[in-house]
């Protein structure tokens, strides 16, 4: 039988019913994690909806989601990430990084430290803990990712053979397994196999794939976006119609969030009259929210960027200062 075909009155009571119930809308709603960013969008991402993040390279996009990745699963919620960039071992060197960050503050080992450790390059001998042991919060940073790893499942996930239908079956095993829905995570959306060979049609066929993905199974994706040649231009802001491919990136997304360095997008004058600045904007991402179906968008907040603790500053603040969409550098 076809359930896709359903009446305003069957939907109607099926609110008014969960209304009655008192249905907590936790199971729709999923927190970031990043304080701002979910007020701004209305509590989180929201299930049966797709959400691209964008921004040039090594400005940290692998690791935002993985934040929020770990952000989902340290509230009791699973997660999924499908990795085409990073082995496992990676990701979870850097998130005992992370949760060494946390823990620690700066004087907590830096994601090289901790990547010897896992290497046994560390020039000790025994446990991971026991090679840890002389860190600020090292050891209990593995104690914090045992206590969510359950929850928190990974993919290898290649150009060759993981499409749609692979993510598809993966994210059921997931719900056997937990009895819950995920977050599901791709990362990059581009790199998701299709035997499409027109890239425009590629993206554009793996773009409406992901969200009837999302709505079907009701589940909120985040994917990661590839910018074109355009938007990797240095001093150039990022905008939505630099995500490489299709079209249909913008028009089929929920939500689109863009990451550009602060410092590449900081009006000139902020940097004349306060060299000081200089440093300063350089240790800050600005999120901005293009898109947002569910509330307010052109809104651009910024979070200090952890990257030697593979973090961002969950604590971040609305951008005051002027930004434009390119500029001349000033060194």
């Amino acid at each position: 039988m076809d359930h896709s075909l359903e009446t305003l009155t069957g939907v109607l009571e099926q609110a008014d019913h969960q209304a009655r119930a008192g249905a907590h809308p936790r199971g729709r709603v999923w927190p970031t994690g990043f304080d701002l960013l979910d007020q701004t969008l209305a509590g989180g991402f929201r299930s049966g909806e797709l959400v691209l993040v964008g921004g040039p390279q090594g400005l940290g996009k692998t690791t935002w989601v993985l934040q929020v990745a770990r952000n989902t699963a340290r509230s009791g919620r699973p997660a999924v990430v499908f990795s085409y960039e990073h082995d496992s071992a990676t990701l979870l060197v850097r998130l005992v990084t992370l949760e060494a960050g946390q823990l620690g503050g700066v004087a907590a080992p830096n994601v090289h430290r901790i990547r010897q450790t896992f290497e046994a390059m560390d020039g000790r001998t025994g446990s991971l803990a026991d090679r840890l042991k002389d860190t600020e919060g090292g050891v209990e940073a593995i104690e914090v990712v045992q206590e969510y790893a359950d929850r928190l499942m990974l993919h290898r996930s290649t150009g060759t053979k993981t499409s749609i239908e692979v993510i598809t079956a993966a994210i059921d095993e997931v719900v056997e397994r937990t009895g819950e829905k995920p977050l599901v995570i791709v990362d990059y959306l581009q790199k998701v196999h299709s035997p499409i060979r027109d890239e425009y049609e590629r993206i554009t066929a793996i773009t409406e794939g992901l969200k009837d993905l999302a709505l079907d199974h009701d589940v909120p994706i985040l994917a990661v976006v590839a910018s074109d040649k355009e938007g990797l231009t240095a001093g150039k802001r990022l905008r939505v119609s630099n995500l490489r491919g299709s079209s249909a990136l913008a028009y089929e997304a929920d939500t689109v969030l863009l990451l550009n360095n602060k410092y590449d997008i900081v009006a000139r004058h902020h940097l004349v009259y306060s060299t000081g600045n200089v440093e300063k904007f350089r240790s800050w991402a600005v999120l901005s929210v293009e898109k947002n179906r569910n509330g307010r968008s052109g809104v651009d907040l910024e979070f200090q960027k952890r990257f030697d603790q593979c973090r961002f500053d969950t604590t971040g603040r609305q951008v005051v200062e002027q930004l434009v969409d390119e500029r001349v550098f000033v060194e």
